[in-house]
């Protein structure tokens, strides 16, 4: 329920390929509902999206690669936003990657985990089995990988609301995921999927209150 329904709420809309949640998503719409925020899921395409005045995307147009871009460009405001998308559906950008100093495995053999950072923080780890305590290495990777993302849009790393570091177990980086990432909710326990996604909804607010529909930084996470 939003905590206040008598005062105009920022629109916010979850896009993707179609108008429901993918099944790892489950629960995000309740937990940003649980911060007062009014989002829905929307296909990227329904040009109702263009109406809202936040929108989040889960899963990306792939097979419509062309009209997607596009599309990030007309949108009221993106996360992450369009110049991310533009560099990042690139696959040349781990080249900008490995230029910055951070290590790359291209090839992307053998077993990788997935670092999860939300709002340019560390959130949860996991392979595609489970959910795994990942070494400080790692973590250290990810964090450098995003720092020089950031760095080469021009944007802060905190300001990229999701991203997915996928690394080897000797300290690679096998790719980053800023465009609708997995985020591998399905594979955490109760407790740690509601901290994780409430983590989530409060990265929203941070967003929102910077791009000038706030103040939410007064409100608990």
């Amino acid at each position: 329920m939003l905590a206040r329904p008598d005062i105009r709420h920022p629109r916010i809309v979850l896009a993707g390929q179609s108008g429901a949640a993918p099944t790892d998503d489950a629960g995000l719409l309740g937990a940003l509902r649980r911060r007062g925020l009014a989002a829905h899921w929307l296909r990227w395409d329904d040009l109702d999206t263009l109406r809202a005045d936040l929108v989040i995307v889960r899963t990306a147009g792939a097979d419509r690669a062309g009209e997607f871009l596009a599309w990030t460009r007309r949108v009221r405001h993106l996360l992450n936003p369009p110049d991310v998308v533009a560099w990042n559906t690139d696959r040349r950008y781990l080249r900008d990657l490995q230029h910055a100093g951070v290590p790359t495995d291209a090839v992307g053999s053998g077993d990788t985990t997935a670092l999860v950072f939300l709002g340019g923080t560390q959130s949860h780890a996991f392979t595609t089995q489970r959910a795994v305590d990942a070494d400080f290495e790692l973590w250290d990777l990810g964090r450098s990988a995003l720092r020089a993302a950031a760095e080469h849009v021009g944007i802060r790393v905190d300001e990229l609301l999701d991203a997915r570091a996928d690394v080897t177990a000797d300290a690679r980086l096998v790719g980053l995921n800023l465009v609708a990432p997995v985020l591998g909710w399905g594979l955490l326990d109760a407790a740690a999927r509601e901290t994780a996604q409430r983590q989530f909804a409060v990265c929203v607010e941070s967003a929102l209150e910077r791009l000038g529909f706030g103040p939410f930084s007064h409100r608990r996470p």
